[in-house]
């Protein structure tokens, strides 16, 4: 995986081709070409879509919501299993 500094030099790169070119691109082609440009340099990053995101988001409140009600069962069978104190 490129460095992201090296990906968005490299993108900037093609981006700057596709701009420059001796014969200017019709626009759809060059939508086409700044897409599939795109599409590569994203596919090279670690990203998640924002659905895979809010589910593991979602999984992520409920395990921390188990969690805490443990901790706190936990806690109550610690203070019921210490011997009370006689002064």
């Amino acid at each position: 995986m490129l460095a992201p500094k090296a990906l968005l030099d490299a993108l900037s790169d093609h981006a700057s081709r596709l701009f420059n070119a001796e014969k200017p691109l019709p626009r759809s082609e060059f939508e086409a070409q700044l897409k599939i440009l795109l599409q590569g340099a994203f596919s090279k990053l670690d990203l998640v879509s924002r659905e895979e995101f809010d589910s593991q988001m979602a999984v992520l409140a409920r395990t921390r919501a188990r969690l805490e009600a443990l901790e706190a069962k936990v806690a109550e069978l610690e203070n019921a299993a210490r011997p009370e104190r006689q002064d």
